[in-house]
């Protein structure tokens, strides 16, 4: 059987890899993307996304709010004991649900000659500097490149071997759609005993809750109700907003094995992007950009190595390994911390009070976690 031969083949349909997708063929390179999910589809996300993006999402030739995006400016945070904080964004974000934005940049890819593939891939091998793509359908592909762009746990990366997959982690996400009252220039993260949930609209005017919790606290309770009536809705701005508003999905979407541990951005040669690289906790709402950040780096220095502008795989490895954790690694350790303080119950409505007395503080922590607007 002979394999069909691609420039670059992606593997994951998410932020990281549609945007990588559409950049590599508007450089007149031959990109093969491979999906396992059809489009368009709800993922457990916290679908705020920080204007740091918006020059690259333009030069790439799509803007969110063409299709709904919500433009947000402020921030609030409340305390498991209803302590609340409130600060402007130093850079502001936008809120766009992954069903809309993931169709739309899909869409995008399609028109900009993406050849896109709705499959599961089983293996990928390395040999004589070419990538063997197989996938469960039987399909054979090959590439000079292949990206790893398929989120926060896959079959992959256990095939892959990679380290983290063997350890179990504690979190499990949830997340609802709901039509009520709540400010659509505003993210909020409403903390509660085990957890924190982010709150901001989208398109459509719904309201998106992306709630993390620790999967012992949660397996008390008989079910999701039952958790969120004994446990979030003691965060009264919490219990307020369930009770208020209506929700638009059958069922809540779930998400366990969320895995923060430290992951290689370059693995069998293949090189990661987005949650596939590493994972900034949710509380620090930025993982959507991180991806998009991540494909933009990415993107660039893979044309670069196909131009013959970087002279040897090993090189352009290197460069995407130094590059990636100089754009991320503090973020990442920012990320880790503030989620440790904030798991101290005890301690955050101390570290609130500190926060209240010193109001500058807040969007210099904001920064921390955030990058600058993209450069194109």
């Amino acid at each position: 059987m002979t394999s069909q031969q691609f420039d670059v083949i992606i593997i994951g349909g998410g932020l990281a890899g549609l945007t990588s997708a559409i950049d590599l063929s508007q450089n007149n390179f031959k990109v093969l993307l491979i999906e396992k999910n059809s489009f368009p589809k709800h993922k457990v996300c916290g679908e705020y996304v920080s204007n740091e993006v918006l020059p690259y999402l333009e030069y790439l030739g799509f803007n969110p709010f063409e299709f709904g995006a919500k433009r947000i400016t402020n921030f609030e945070l409340t305390t498991h004991n209803n302590k609340t904080i409130q600060a402007e964004l130093p850079l502001g974000g936008f809120g766009m649900s992954r069903y809309e934005m993931d169709f739309q940049l899909y869409q995008l890819a399609l028109k900009q000659k993406v050849t896109v593939l709705k499959d599961t891939v089983i293996n990928v091998i390395f040999e004589n500097d070419v990538f063997s793509v197989q996938t469960k359908s039987g399909q054979s592909f090959t590439s000079k490149i292949t990206m790893g762009a398929f989120g926060k746990r896959s079959n992959l990366d256990t095939t892959l071997q990679r380290s983290f997959i063997t350890k179990k982690s504690p979190y499990l996400g949830v997340k609802i759609h709901m039509s009520g009252n709540f400010p659509e220039n505003k993210v909020a993260l409403h903390n509660f005993q085990g957890g924190y949930c982010g709150v901001s609209k989208v398109e459509n005017d719904h309201i998106n809750l992306c709630y993390i919790t620790n999967y012992e606290a949660f397996k008390r309770y008989k079910d999701i109700d039952a958790f969120q009536n004994e446990v979030l809705f003691k965060n009264l701005v919490l219990k307020e907003l369930f009770q208020n508003s209506n929700i638009e999905f059958d069922k809540p979407l779930t998400i366990s094995q969320i895995s923060f541990e430290t992951k290689n951005p370059i693995e069998n040669h293949m090189i990661m992007c987005g949650d596939s690289a590493g994972m900034i906790h949710p509380l620090c709402g930025n993982g959507m950009a991180m991806a998009i950040r991540s494909a933009q780096l990415a993107s660039g220095l893979i044309i670069d190595y196909l131009q013959n502008k970087i002279d040897t795989r090993a090189a352009l490895e290197r460069k995407y390994a130094k590059v990636w954790n100089k754009t991320f690694s503090f973020r990442l350790k920012v990320g880790h911390g503030i989620a440790y303080l904030f798991r101290q119950d005890w301690l955050a409505p101390k570290l609130l009070v500190v926060l209240r007395s010193t109001p500058f503080l807040i969007p210099l922590i904001i920064r921390m976690t955030h990058g600058k607007p993209m450069k194109v």
